[in-house]
């Protein structure tokens, strides 16, 4: 292979539209513009969402309230899933290594879904009132 020998693939470029050049080419006189109108002159564009003057859609229309930007960073976790694992002092970094929560989980919450039937200890996690209960009845400890 040499450097003047280099090509782009067939079918990788186009040959330029050709505008007026007559009737035949199918994009003679008006050159696919129309008649007349702000957008057939040359720099005859405006903004994008202008419309002509009459106020915008996007500032028609009323705003409410807001997204919030930590939305979706707190994973639930089922008791079920505790369960199944071999380790007994489970925190955030034993779950993101099993891949019970996503890798962008800041939190954890654990949520009363299933049994459990061995006991525990639940680091640095936020637990509902049944979860809560369920693994102190299964003889687990929670540790704030």
């Amino acid at each position: 292979m040499e450097l003047n020998t280099l090509q782009p693939g067939v079918g990788a470029k186009h040959a330029k539209r050709r505008v007026g050049r007559g009737i035949g080419s199918g994009l003679g006189k008006t050159c696919g513009r129309g008649h007349k109108g702000q957008k057939s002159r040359t720099g005859g564009f405006h903004k994008v969402g202008f419309e002509g003057g009459q106020m915008p859609l996007a500032r028609r229309l009323p705003k409410r309230g807001f997204k919030s930007l930590s939305s979706g960073k707190t994973a639930e976790v089922r008791l079920s899933e505790i369960n199944l694992l071999p380790v007994n002092e489970i925190d955030l970094l034993v779950l993101l290594q099993a891949g019970i929560v996503s890798q962008h989980a800041t939190a954890a919450k654990v949520v009363l879904s299933g049994k459990i039937e061995r006991a525990v200890t639940v680091k640095g996690l936020s637990l509902t009132q049944g979860a809560r209960a369920a693994i102190e009845a299964a003889g687990g400890s929670i540790v704030e």
